[in-house]
């Protein structure tokens, strides 16, 4: 497969920026997603300036890496999620990324909104559209537990600049779902999807190295294939919660995840 394979900074969670692309080159990986969520992960500040965003441009070209995505996620049916996505799309701009991943209710949120969301989302789409980006809403929360329901929340949005970043063990999580049975029904509007494997099913948070849980790869990199999915593959692990592990630890769950990868024919 020739999709773009990198890996997510919020794996290395509060661990700063350097470590984690140091350590995501050292795997093998030669793209990353960076994370930009406000209270979360914020490997790149929300409001960084200018001078700030070159020089995390200048060191990831240093580390041996090339943005493929931002992870910004906010509440996108409120009026600060709103202006946080703004603030995302500059990021993305400034750092020539195309793809910018969020999800509904942001990063906490599942109570969301769905009547305040597409009230807010044409507007945001219209500006994501002029700026050359897509905005990638993740299985994640309540109205995007699935492929399926992301699906019907696009259609419904009916704007090209909106689309799906598939999360292979959050439709799991989320709803008990395998995702060989529900990545097909978001197939037609993927833009990017996270390589995620699950040890803990259904709200049980547990998400380890790629290989380590449950997930069929195998049987996904078969349906990506066969649909001629060409969008950027990034890994994110996510353990077991807090506390967070030790970066060595996590180093080598991102080298264990890029080695099975390969097996996919997948570099």
């Amino acid at each position: 497969m020739q999709n773009r394979l990198g890996a997510n900074t919020g794996s290395y969670y509060h661990y700063p920026l350097e470590q984690a692309l140091e350590g995501i080159a050292a795997a093998g990986f030669r793209y990353v997603e960076l994370a930009a969520i406000r209270g979360v992960v914020e490997h790149v500040p929300l409001y960084a300036g200018d001078n700030e965003l070159k020089f995390i441009r200048d060191m990831s070209r240093r580390i041996g890496l090339t943005p493929v995505s931002l992870s910004g996620h906010s509440d996108l049916t409120q009026d600060a999620g709103i202006a946080d996505a703004r603030e995302c799309m500059r990021i993305c701009e400034r750092l020539d990324i195309a793809i910018l991943n969020t999800a509904v209710g942001g990063a906490f949120n599942e109570d969301e909104d769905e009547s305040a969301f597409l009230a807010n989302i044409q507007g945001l789409a219209s500006h994501a559209k002029a700026m050359g980006i897509t905005i990638a809403l993740e299985i994640h929360g309540g109205l995007t537990g699935t492929g399926a329901k992301t699906r019907a929340l696009v259609e419904k949005v009916k704007h090209p600049s909106v689309r799906i970043n598939y999360d292979t063990a959050n439709c799991e999580y989320f709803a008990g779902v395998r995702a060989e049975d529900d990545l097909p029904q978001a197939l037609p509007f993927l833009a990017h999807c996270h390589l995620k494997d699950t040890a803990g099913g259904f709200r049980n948070w547990n998400f380890p190295a790629l290989g380590e849980g449950t997930v069929d790869f195998g049987k996904l990199f078969g349906i990506f294939q066969r649909a001629n999915y060409a969008g950027p593959f990034t890994v994110e692990i996510e353990f077991q919660g807090e506390p967070w592990p030790p970066v060595e630890v996590v180093n080598r769950a991102m080298a264990v995840s890029y080695t099975y990868l390969n097996r996919f024919g997948l570099s």
